[in-house]
């Protein structure tokens, strides 16, 4: 059969055109569609407080809570108060209360205002209340040894992201602030002896966007400095924050994250309410009596009373998703994090949580407050560790395609030619 000069050229066009397309398509996945969650503490981040420990608290928690430990709640506890009907159905079995061990009443009651309650060990000596849920007896509901390896995996790998570009932290005397300008997201990087040292914090990041205050240091204590006051702004003038009022309607306050992955210790110790979530998985949170945390908290072990209360705001920023490559470059204020420039090829980030050894233990044997639980090494960004690092090897084989492809057609437009001289 005879090939026309202008049918292999056809082909030719054909391979080159899908040498052209083909190799977009491998890449079409941007590195940053990945690499941004609002879910990165899974089941963890449903819960305001999450303890791997034992939880010595009263008189309310308006989240959802879950303890790996024994729950001593004699001093009368309510939980779940503020939560959604949506919320409550997201939590495993529908649990807003889940005790591991035993839970502690003797003549005070522990209500549960919306939601089920689930304990593993034996409640003495005043039954559950529940409003509208069901109690059941069961101690693996919940995994919190492995889901506090993922956290102490993360808090590590969170703690090398790099400051970003145009954040600073300014002391002066009794006050320190913290300035950022991205409108995606604000890493700082502070000692705990910074923060001990300011009476008054002021935070300033545009209305929306993430903020990540990495606080290095074994302790942290409040009341070296007194603490009086967390002011947040949005752009606008600084609010002092309590739970009836926070900067741009709360939408600092719902963004903030403060990340304490060495501390073993915390001591809030303060007439002023913290902004914020808390995660500091290897610490026993001592939330001493006077003031509340209105954010999440994810901790070893934990014990409040009084006006120490955790309030339901819970943290519904955007994280970098755990098994993707942080970024190593500050990013410059104002551009969104993690776009390719043209001439980068985007990478396909692992999305594998970490897995680890967990320690073993259960309702009988809760973690004592103040022992951090064991620590594991995380070696995030290149050469292993968390985050994973990929690269674009997938685009090689698509390559020696199209040549193929190419070299294929070419053969085809001379053969057809010196046929047509022939004849």
């Amino acid at each position: 059969m005879r090939i026309s000069a202008t049918a292999a050229a056809a082909v030719l066009g054909g391979a080159l055109v899908l040498g052209l397309t083909a190799a977009p398509a491998a890449l079409a996945a941007p590195a940053d569609s990945a690499a941004c969650t609002t879910d990165a503490f899974g089941i963890a981040g449903k819960y305001g407080e999450f303890v791997l420990g034992d939880d010595v608290h009263s008189p309310d928690a308006e989240g959802a809570v879950a303890v790996g430990g024994n729950a001593d709640f004699r001093g009368g506890f309510s939980v779940a108060n503020e939560l959604t009907a949506a919320e409550v159905d997201a939590l495993p079995g529908r649990a807003s209360l889940v005790v591991r061990g035993d839970l502690l009443n003797g003549s005070s009651a522990t209500v549960v205002m919306k939601g089920n309650a689930v304990v593993g060990g034996k409640v003495s000596d005043t039954p559950v209340s529940l409003h509208s849920g069901a109690f059941s007896q069961k101690a693996d509901l919940i995994d919190f040894d492995a889901e506090f390896a993922k956290l102490r995996s993360y808090s590590s790998a969170l703690a090398d992201e790099p400051t970003t570009t145009g954040a600073t932290v300014t002391p002066s005397g009794g006050k320190l602030t913290l300035e950022g300008t991205d409108t995606t997201r604000n890493v700082f990087n502070v000692t705990a002896a910074q923060l001990e040292q300011a009476k008054d914090i002021y935070l300033k990041v545009p209305a929306g966007s993430t903020t990540i205050v990495n606080v290095s240091g074994g302790t942290y204590d409040m009341a070296k400095a007194g603490t009086t006051g967390f002011f947040l702004s949005g752009g606008q003038d600084f609010v002092l924050d309590d739970k009836l009022q926070s900067a741009s309607d709360g939408k600092v306050r719902s963004k903030l994250l403060w990340n304490f992955p060495e501390a073993t210790t915390i001591t809030k110790s303060s007439k002023a309410a913290w902004p914020g979530s808390v995660l500091a998985p290897k610490a026993h949170l001592e939330l001493g009596t006077a003031a509340p945390i209105n954010g999440s908290v994810w901790v070893a072990s934990l014990h409040g009373s009084g006006g120490a209360e955790t309030h339901h705001f819970p943290f519904t920023g955007c994280l970098p998703e755990p098994g993707t490559t942080p970024s190593t470059e500050p990013t410059p204020s104002g551009t969104p994090e993690n776009t390719p420039s043209p001439s980068t090829t985007p990478s396909t980030p692992e999305t594998t949580p970490p897995t680890s050894a967990t320690p073993t233990g259960g309702a009988s044997e809760p973690a004592a407050p103040g022992t951090p639980a064991p620590s594991q090494s995380t070696t995030p960004a290149t050469g292993g560790g968390d985050l994973a690092s990929t690269g674009s090897s997938g685009t090689v084989p698509l390559v020696i395609g199209t040549v193929v492809v190419l070299a294929a057609g070419t053969g085809l437009v001379v053969a057809a030619r010196r046929r047509s001289k022939r004849a």
